[in-house]
């Protein structure tokens, strides 16, 4: 998968029941303004490559580095603040329903 410049491109790796697992790649990209994620499952991810901050709603920003994770409660409103304008950010993620 080729990044493109302030775009993220998705790519489901596995969906089984109750998990989907995501391949994520992105490069100079930003949520748009005043969009954020705000799913009904538990997320984790890893960042593979590159760097990402994810900002949450309430203000708080983790600036994420190859091998660093984050853990996504449900409906924890965030959005991707910026990746790595240099090189490709690759992220792993797991989505798992909860309930």
């Amino acid at each position: 998968m080729e990044a493109v410049r302030g775009e993220e491109s998705v790519h489901v790796v596995a969906c089984l029941p109750g998990v989907r697992i995501e391949r994520i790649v992105s490069l100079d990209y930003a949520s748009p303004e005043g969009f954020w994620y705000d799913p009904d499952d538990h997320e984790w991810v890893m960042l593979l490559r590159g760097r990402g901050d994810v900002e949450f709603e309430d203000g708080r920003v983790f600036r994420l580095e190859a091998g660093g994770s984050l853990n996504i409660p449900p409906r924890c409103r965030h959005r991707i603040a910026r990746t790595d304008p240099e090189c490709p950010t690759v992220w792993l993620a797991i989505h798992v329903r909860t309930g």
